[in-house]
C-alpha cells in the first residue's frame, strides 16, 4: 500500500511543479522587470510567452524609452493624428520616432538616438544656403548611394566659399554636437569598385575653414582646421551647444567658410550638417 502511495506520489511530482511556471507571473509583475531593460531586450523578451508579450506592449514601459517632451516631437515630426489616445501606443510612438523620419520637403530628416533618447538629425545639402549654388560654374548637384539624402553638393572651383544653415526645433534637454560631413574629392565607382578622383582638389591647405555656430538663447562656438583627407568622408566639428528646457524650440544657426580671395578652392563635396547628441561626439569624429 505504503509502496503504490510512493509511486502515485512521485508521479504527481513533476505535474505539480509544471503546474506553476513562468507563463504564470502576472503581466503587471512582467511590465515592472521589463522596465528596466533595453528595447531590444523588451521585444525579444516578448517572444517568451503571452505574459511578456502583454507586458511589452505596456505604455509605462515605452515612456521611460522617450524624452519627456515626446508628444510635442510626435505632433513635429510624425503629426498630431498619432499621439496617445488618436491611434499610436507608446511603443509604436517610439518605433516610429527611431526611424529616419523625412521632413521640410525632404531635405532634413529626424530620428531618435536609442542610447540617450535624444533626437538627431540630418539636413542635406540642397537644405543649407550655399553661396553661388545656382551657378553651375561652380557648384553642382550629383546623385552618389553615400549619401542619407542620396545627392551631395559638389564644388568645382571658388573664390568665396560659405555654406550656412539654420533649424528650429523641440529637442530634448540635453547637449548637442554639430558636424558638416564633407569629402575632398569626387567619388565614382567603377566595374563595382570605389574610385575617388582627387585631381581638383586644391587651395584647402592654403587658410583653414572656420566653422562657428549660434543659438537663440545666446550661446556661441567656433572652431577652424584645414582639410585634408581626400577620398574619405569627414564629420568636421562645428560647436556644441546645450538645451536646457525641452518646453520651446531652440534656434540654432550654423555656417562654415573660406572667404580669403587670394586663391581659389575646388573638388569639394557636400553632404549634409549632422546634429547629434554629444555623447557620440567623439565616435562620429572618428569617423
Amino acid at each position: 500500500m505504503g509502496l503504490v502511495f510512493s509511486r502515485e506520489s512521485l508521479g504527481r511530482a513533476p505535474s505539480l511543479a509544471a503546474a506553476t511556471s513562468l507563463g504564470d507571473l502576472p503581466e503587471s509583475c512582467a511590465a515592472s522587470i521589463l522596465a528596466y531593460m533595453e528595447p531590444t531586450d523588451i521585444c525579444r523578451l516578448g517572444r517568451l510567452n503571452r505574459a511578456f508579450r502583454g507586458a511589452s506592449w505596456a505604455d509605462f514601459v515605452w515612456e521611460s524609452k522617450l524624452p519627456e517632451n515626446y508628444i510635442v516631437l510626435v505632433e513635429k515630426v510624425l503629426g498630431r493624428d498619432c499621439v496617445v489616445g488618436n491611434g499610436l501606443s507608446k511603443r509604436e510612438m517610439y518605433t516610429r520616432l527611431c526611424r529616419a523620419n523625412v521632413f521640410d520637403g525632404g531635405t532634413k530628416k529626424v530620428w531618435l538616438d536609442k542610447c540617450t533618447s535624444r533626437v538627431c538629425i540630418s539636413i542635406a545639402s540642397k537644405g543649407l544656403a550655399i553661396t553661388g549654388i545656382d551657378d553651375r560654374r561652380y557648384w553642382s548637384h550629383i546623385p552618389t548611394e553615400e549619401s542619407r539624402f542620396g545627392t551631395v553638393a559638389y564644388l568645382h572651383q571658388t573664390w568665396w566659399f560659405q555654406v550656412e544653415g539654420e533649424m528650429e526645433f523641440p529637442f530634448p534637454a540635453g547637449n548637442y554636437s554639430i558636424f558638416f560631413r564633407i569629402q575632398l574629392g569626387r567619388a565614382q565607382r567603377r566595374f563595382g569598385r570605389r574610385i575617388c578622383n582627387s585631381e581638383h582638389v586644391h587651395g584647402w591647405d592654403k587658410k583653414p575653414v572656420r566653422f562657428q555656430l549660434g543659438t537663440s538663447d545666446g550661446q556661441s562656438a567656433s572652431s577652424q582646421c584645414f582639410l585634408g583627407e581626400p577620398g574619405k568622408w569627414v564629420n568636421y566639428h562645428v560647436g556644441d551647444f546645450a538645451v536646457c528646457s525641452q518646453h520651446a524650440s531652440t534656434k540654432v544657426k550654423f555656417s562654415m567658410m573660406q572667404i580669403d580671395c587670394t586663391h581659389t578652392k575646388g573638388g569639394l563635396c557636400l553632404d549634409s550638417v549632422i546634429i547629434h547628441p554629444s555623447e557620440s561626439k567623439e565616435r562620429l569624429m572618428r569617423f
